[in-house]
């Protein structure tokens, strides 16, 4: 078997699932950490995504989210890009950014992700776990959580 079948073996076996809780979580440090296991093999479930938070001041989150809202072509608006206005699909949209997305083996770390708003029924009674590096407790300086940066964007609960 050549090395890169080898590889690709490799990755194919999920090794695990693995039930991370975003609330209070720093949303770009909690997106690394879950590229991380997503790299290693595990299949990663994010709950509680409108719970995460971006660090920094409204007004200028905000300006700089309306900013990336409207970019698009300007021959035919309609063809994107296209950017996400629901907290689960923001959300799994920046640990897309943190993965190797031209490469194989980014494709199929990303297949294994899934976000849910709020905590369903499903996961209740298993193990959900707290990011490691991600709490927001020691921060100190203003934040936004992204159900309120969805919400100025059209997100309807």
């Amino acid at each position: 078997m050549s090395k890169k079948q080898n590889n690709v073996a490799a990755t194919q076996v999920v090794r695990q699932k693995i039930n991370i809780d975003a609330d209070n979580a720093i949303l770009g440090r909690l997106s690394s950490e879950v590229a991380k296991y997503l790299l290693e093999g595990y299949a990663v479930n994010i709950l509680n995504c409108e719970k995460a938070i971006i660090s920094g001041k409204k007004h200028s989150i905000l300006k700089e989210y309306r900013v990336m809202q409207q970019i698009h072509t300007h021959t035919n608006p309609r063809r994107g890009p296209f950017h996400p206005k629901r907290p689960d699909r923001l959300v799994r949209r920046t640990v897309r950014g943190m993965l190797p997305w031209k490469k194989p083996r980014g494709k199929q770390a990303y297949h294994r992700l899934l976000t849910y708003i709020g905590v369903p029924e499903e996961f209740t009674k298993s193990e959900i776990i707290k990011p490691k590096f991600a709490d927001a407790n020691k921060l100190t300086s203003k934040r936004v959580t992204i159900g309120e940066l969805c919400k100025e964007f059209g997100w309807k609960e």
